[in-house]
């Protein structure tokens, strides 16, 4: 890794430029890709532009996300490219590890239009990731000499990092060699599982939760559902990820969704209680739109939580409820004997267009 330092403030990031020795790379630390592309990343030659280019990244903001931080790094000259990565082959059932002789680029178009060049291998948890095999992944790939070996063994202690922190992708993008023959990993990404987050008190949560900028979409993560904000004004609680996904696009048809979330599989009269109270804090909320599957989820014990917290803080607004599955008699009787509109339909479109009849005054 080269030198570098974490700054907060412009003067900050003038001061370390002076320190680590221009040039310097200033990339803004939000957690999304495309940073370059979108202005995050910029090159300082001199004290002045570092200043004046930190002040600009520091007051913009990366896909949605304010910029707070930056990495002052030492612009490094490069020879060659490569890209490293261990990630989880769903097919399989077992992580993956991948080497390119290009980097710094999509790995996706690389695979696309230069597959030659992308070397893949499925990993043995039993067996794990050894220096042999990464070396023979590099020579196919069509690395030789020195390269073959900085580079299998980059690969085998990135599996190492994989595997201790229960990853599903640790990634370098580039590793480079300098024209002075070093090699430095100059970008990486680390997703860690969330489920595992349990057996890594190491990894602090709340560090995790200070870098969520949505003060709804942490508060989703503390009462265990997926919740992302959006800008509209139409809640949405699914207990899966396609109900979740199908509603939002029937929704955005004719509507704004004002959320994404997802229950998962463990619905209780809590759960719903507290994910009511998340998705109507959102301000500016018109109508609530339920979908939920009873499969392994008890969704009348939902509808419970449901209309308590409609009671509770006297909801009044249009609520359409699409309820199928397990006790799902019951669950429509909850829902109307406490003002939800039920549609009975399996169709999702039917249940969005009677919630848009509602709000039309129909």
């Amino acid at each position: 890794m080269p030198d570098s330092a974490l700054v907060t403030s412009p003067e900050e990031a003038q001061a370390k430029a002076k320190a680590i020795g221009l040039p310097v790379v200033l990339k803004a630390q939000v957690l999304t890709g495309g940073r370059w592309l979108a202005g995050g990343v910029e090159t300082a030659e001199t004290l002045a532009e570092a200043l004046t280019v930190s002040r600009r990244i520091l007051s913009s903001s990366i896909r949605g996300l304010p910029v707070h931080r930056l990495l002052v790094a030492p612009k490094v000259e490069t020879a060659k490219e490569f890209y490293l990565a261990i990630t989880v082959d769903d097919y399989n059932g077992t992580p993956l590890a991948i080497v390119s002789t290009e980097g710094g680029v999509n790995i996706n178009t690389t695979a696309r239009e230069r597959a030659e060049t992308v070397v893949s291998r499925p990993i043995p948890i039993s067996k794990g990731l050894e220096l042999t095999e990464a070396t023979q992944m590099c020579h196919q790939a069509g690395l030789r000499f020195k390269d073959m070996t900085q580079v299998a063994e980059a690969l085998t202690a990135l599996y190492q990092v994989f595997r201790k922190n229960d990853a599903l992708l640790a990634e370098i993008n580039p590793l480079v060699r300098t024209p002075k023959g070093e090699y430095f990993a100059l970008d990486a990404k680390v997703e860690i599982d969330d489920s595992a987050l349990f057996r890594h008190p190491d990894l602090s949560q709340k560090t995790l939760e200070d870098r969520i900028p949505s003060a709804l979409e942490r508060k989703g993560r503390e009462i265990g559902v997926s919740y992302l904000e959006l800008d509209g004004d139409i809640a949405i609680i699914a207990s899966g990820a396609g109900l979740g996904m199908a509603s939002m696009d029937i929704i955005s048809q004719n509507m704004r969704a004002a959320n994404f979330l997802e229950t998962g599989g463990a619905i209780t009269a809590d759960l719903l209680y507290k994910v009511m109270d998340l998705v109507l804090s959102k301000k500016g909320i018109r109508g609530l739109f339920i979908n939920v599957y009873g499969g392994i989820n008890p969704i009348h014990e939902g509808a419970k939580g449901v209309v308590k917290y409609m009671k509770d803080h006297n909801v009044t607004m249009p609520i359409v409820a699409k309820a199928l599955g397990n006790h799902q008699e019951e669950t429509w009787e909850i829902f109307k004997a406490n003002g939800v509109h039920v549609v009975t339909d399996v169709s999702t479109e039917k249940a969005v267009a009677e919630l848009t009849r509602l709000l039309e005054g129909g």
